[in-house]
């Protein structure tokens, strides 16, 4: 390890800058295995923390205006592998190891499942499970 590389994740430059964005910053997750962005969120600074504990994916959803744990009624939980934080400590890239096969609330592997192109969009995406008979709503 060199001088400039640290070991700990409460080291100043290394942690993101909640007090930017109004203390929610994006949250960039990728298929740690396949590469593939599978979706974005946003964290606060409580799901940062709960994630650094748990190894898992934790977001605050703005709709509902809590945390999200990702996988709390799927099943499709995240299991975070490494952590990236971007130059201006602005916005988060998780790598994860996705399981349950299914990243989106549609059922789809990413939320990233429509392709558009200049005359016209298409899906792209394979349903992996079906929203209406996991969520029952």
């Amino acid at each position: 390890m060199t001088s400039s590389e640290k070991c700990c994740c409460s080291s100043g430059n290394l942690d993101p800058d909640f007090a930017k964005c109004g203390g929610l910053l994006p949250v960039v997750v990728q298929d740690a295995q396949s590469g593939d962005v599978l979706m974005m969120a946003y964290m606060n600074e409580e799901a940062w923390q709960e994630t650094l504990k748990t190894s898992r994916g934790v977001f605050f959803s703005r709709s509902r205006q809590k945390l999200w744990r990702k996988g709390e009624e799927s099943g499709n939980l995240q299991v975070v592998t490494s952590i990236y934080i971007d130059c201006d400590r602005d916005t988060i890239l998780l790598k994860v190891d996705q399981i349950g096969g299914a990243a989106c609330h549609e059922g789809y592997k990413s939320c990233f499942f429509r392709e558009i192109a200049p005359q016209c969009g298409k899906i792209v995406g394979e349903r992996v499970f079906d929203p209406a008979t996991v969520y029952k709503k």
